[in-house]
């Protein structure tokens, strides 16, 4: 007998291990990077130069309108360290408006969307809503900075640990001179007010240096117009890995599937204002689209094309491209059709290796593999329905 079951389970070894089971066998991002097009081959053809780490979730709905998740990954790794550039936008804005909106200041009245501040030693008077359309449209780096200025590195960072948003460091500004300052700048509120209400800056602690896979790239990087040998260093750098940029994207869309102490805390004004700014074009917030095409900041499945993008379809998303990293982090949408999926992916184009010498191959490569990318998981969520249309 006990030979019996010996053989037994011989066999269902043999056969898991030569006809493995769907879980083991089926992940579609192998399908779709296989797919024949030269978008995507050219970066395939060369993938270990290109840092490449997806995360798709597929989001399904039962009869009662009850989710489902089902996530599939490539090469997707915290440990490897890559550039998130302007994805760090996503979760300063959302803090910022969870920590300003309702915030009682010294005088008793509250902070609301439309409040005017303006940060001390700047000319310019801005406001949230202002800030928040201005990050989401065109990604714009002031608007970001300001809100930095607003919460601070410290406040930043304790925000996200505290809901188990980890791993994540965001530590500096973006493009503008002493990025890493640890100490932020006074914020006046009803700048042009005889009310007005200053808030004081404070001084963060030192950054932690970051100790991760990747975390020296390239071979040269240009420093004062001069080409300097080795690798450029990004210790220093904010970081914001795959896992957590949809993880966090998916808090925000969809707060229902996590504890309270794990949510964001925004009011339904806030929260619906919050998402609309998010999947709104540029001309949609007052930008002149023959400069800002749809396309702008949205890559995947457009990101190559200048026509615009259907009214059915909604991408909620933060792109960042810089250090030749381009990375998108969006929730896609299609209302007519009932598809709706997360993907998060960066990818590195940086040929020469040469850091900071604006060479990327962000049009040429990039762009394009992402667009394609989309359009492949928008297929297969395509095929998918369609499948299920004839359960």
């Amino acid at each position: 007998m006990a030979l019996i079951f010996k053989m037994i389970g011989i066999l269902v070894l043999f056969c898991t291990t030569i006809f493995p089971s769907n879980a083991q066998e089926l992940n579609p991002l192998h399908q779709i990077l296989d797919a024949k097009k030269p978008e995507i081959s050219r970066v395939m053809d060369s993938l270990p130069d290109h840092a490449l780490q997806i995360r798709y979730t597929h989001i399904s709905r039962d009869s009662k309108g009850n989710r489902s998740f089902k996530t599939y990954d490539f090469q997707t790794d915290d440990a490897n360290y890559f550039y998130p550039a302007s994805t760090v936008k996503l979760p300063v804005a959302v803090l910022a408006l969870e920590h300003m909106v309702g915030k009682e200041l010294k005088n008793g009245t509250r902070v609301n969307l439309d409040t005017p501040y303006q940060i001390k030693g700047d000319t310019l008077t801005s406001s949230l809503r202002k800030d928040i359309e201005a990050i989401f449209a065109v990604s714009d780096n002031e608007a970001y900075n300001r809100l930095y200025e607003l919460l601070g590195r410290d406040s930043i960072n304790a925000y996200l640990k505290n809901k188990a948003l980890e791993p994540l460091q965001i530590v500096h500004r973006l493009s503008t001179p002493n990025a890493a300052e640890a100490k932020t700048r006074d914020v006046v509120f009803y700048p042009e007010s005889k009310k007005t209400v200053t808030r004081n800056g404070y001084t963060s602690t030192a950054i932690r240096k970051l100790q991760l896979k990747g975390i020296q790239k390239g071979k040269g990087f240009m420093q004062n117009d001069s080409l300097i040998s080795g690798a450029f260093d990004f210790s220093s750098k904010n970081y914001y890995p795959v896992s957590t940029q949809q993880e966090l994207m998916k808090r925000l869309l969809f707060p229902q599937e996590y504890l309270k102490s794990e949510r964001f805390v925004l009011d339904k004004k806030t929260r619906r204002f919050l998402l609309r700014t998010m999947h709104k074009m540029p001309r949609q917030l007052g930008y002149d689209d023959s400069h800002y095409q749809d396309s702008y900041g949205k890559f995947f499945m457009y990101g190559d094309r200048k026509n615009r993008i259907p009214s059915h379809i909604q991408i909620f998303n933060k792109v960042g491209y810089a250090y030749g990293t381009l990375t998108d982090n969006a929730y896609i949408k299609d209302k007519k059709n009932n598809i709706e999926f997360l993907l998060t992916v960066t990818i590195l184009v940086n040929k020469n290796q040469i850091f900071n010498d604006n060479r990327y191959e962000f049009d040429s490569v990039g762009i394009p593999f992402l667009a394609e990318l989309g359009r492949q998981v928008y297929s297969y969520e395509q095929a998918i329905r369609q499948k299920d249309r004839k359960k």
